[in-house]
């Protein structure tokens, strides 16, 4: 832990060593793992690194080198047994998310799983029960919902700052080809799942801080009701493999993928919000990975469009007019902050900083630590995982039935309809 850390700390306790039993914790996909290093450092008062577990050799002994102590394992199920680990961190392709945290669970530890949760009705049912029945600590990693701006927006939210919020937008833009193959040409995961599936196939960052806007599945919030998804031609990475591997290859011939390049749904709550999301990550275009709106009754917000455009907000009675023709005017977001700032940017800000994904890598774990050692839910509990990550499997539906409108399921009911 860095010396400043250290400090903070003691002066919140009011000078007082705060004693925390730390969390032993395991890293599986050590790969990704590696990009939270940083927060791992910053938070090393309160979590121990016990393992890690990967099917590469030479990332293990990467992880071996940074941290002497931990042990390395190339067989998950194996390191499950080890009694020494009180959580893991579920870092592994995206299609392992469920299973190895439904395992993880029933073998007694406490689970952070990296985003989607769930690929599957089934999926979400099963983890939802062995949450339930085990009593552990489970917290999806949907990072964007913890960077500063998007905080921001929560924070004025729950002070009814923008009055009745009635529509909402969200999009993951990012152009990923090159994550889609192997050097030789074969398909990693992502790759597989642009095969196979056609839908929103990566919907949390896109409505994770949506829904916590609008306090989805929490007390006197609301609830999503229903989707209806399209989805256009594909087109990108027939192109791409055809540049990259000849016109032969058969990732560059038409038909081969079922996902086409934009994926949109349209979502309404019980309370009558309508969201928006967008999901794109092949379409050749500069980086916009995070897009937000949020229109209400007294106040909007937008983000940039790039990183050289300020997120804009703007309040009715509040904002400045224009001094030509009195017309309302867009302000920086900044303006607000930090004045603005959520609580938790304000506890912990200067240290999230320093993290990935807009402070959002420190933060994840730092709310993950946080609910195992005071016993309570996490902020991004079981049934908001499921309910975000169930976008992916209803999406697949409407898009197959010609946009149909899906109903979402009530996943705190007792009984399954």
């Amino acid at each position: 832990m860095s010396s400043s850390l250290a400090e903070f700390i003691r002066k919140k306790a009011g000078g007082a060593q705060v004693i925390r039993k730390p969390v032993r914790l395991a890293i599986v996909g050590g790969n990704r793992g590696a990009s939270f290093m940083n927060a791992l450092y910053s938070l090393s008062d309160r979590i121990q690194l016990s393992a890690t577990c990967d099917l590469n050799e030479w990332v293990l002994n990467q992880w071996k080198e940074k941290f002497p102590e931990i042990r390395t394992y190339r067989d998950y199920h194996e390191m499950l047994k080890d009694p020494s680990i009180d959580a893991v961190f579920i870092l592994s392709p995206m299609h392992l998310h469920a299973r190895q945290s439904i395992d993880a669970l029933n073998a007694g530890k406490h689970v952070l799983s990296e985003v989607i949760s769930i690929q599957s009705l089934e999926e979400a049912w099963e983890l939802i029960e062995t949450v339930e029945r085990t009593g552990l600590k489970y917290m999806m990693s949907e990072n964007y919902c913890f960077s500063r701006s998007n905080l921001t927006i929560k924070h004025m939210a729950d002070q009814g700052m923008f009055g009745e919020i009635t529509y909402l937008e969200g999009g993951y833009i990012h152009d990923l080809r090159h994550l889609t193959h192997h050097p030789d040409g074969s398909l990693t995961w992502r790759g597989q799942l642009h095969k196979q599936y056609n839908g929103i196939n990566y919907p949390t960052h896109s409505i994770g801080p949506l829904a916590q806007w609008i306090n989805l599945n929490k007390p006197n919030g609301d609830r999503l009701e229903s989707v209806s998804t399209f989805v256009s031609k594909s087109r990108s990475l027939q192109y791409y493999f055809g540049e990259h591997y000849g016109k032969d290859h058969p990732a560059a011939r038409k038909g081969f993928w079922r996902q086409g390049d934009s994926a949109v749904a349209v979502l309404q709550t019980e309370n009558g919000v309508l969201i928006e999301l967008r999901v794109d990550w092949t379409s050749v275009r500069p980086h916009n990975k995070t897009h937000y709106l949020l229109q209400g009754t007294e106040g909007a917000f937008i983000t940039g469009r790039h990183q050289l455009e300020d997120d804009l907000i703007w309040f009715k009675d509040h904002s400045p007019k224009n001094i030509e023709d009195g017309s309302d005017m867009w302000e920086p977001l900044r303006n607000y902050q930090p004045l603005y700032d959520h609580p938790t940017w304000k506890e912990w800000g200067k240290f999230a900083a320093e993290t990935k994904h807009g402070g959002g890598d420190f933060l994840v774990l730092e709310e993950f630590i946080s609910a195992i050692q005071e016993d309570r839910s996490p902020s991004v509990d079981v049934y908001d995982a499921v309910t975000w990550s169930s976008v992916f499997s209803l999406s697949m539906e409407s898009v197959e039935a010609g946009g149909k409108v899906i109903s979402f399921p009530d996943f705190k009911a007792k009984e399954r309809k």
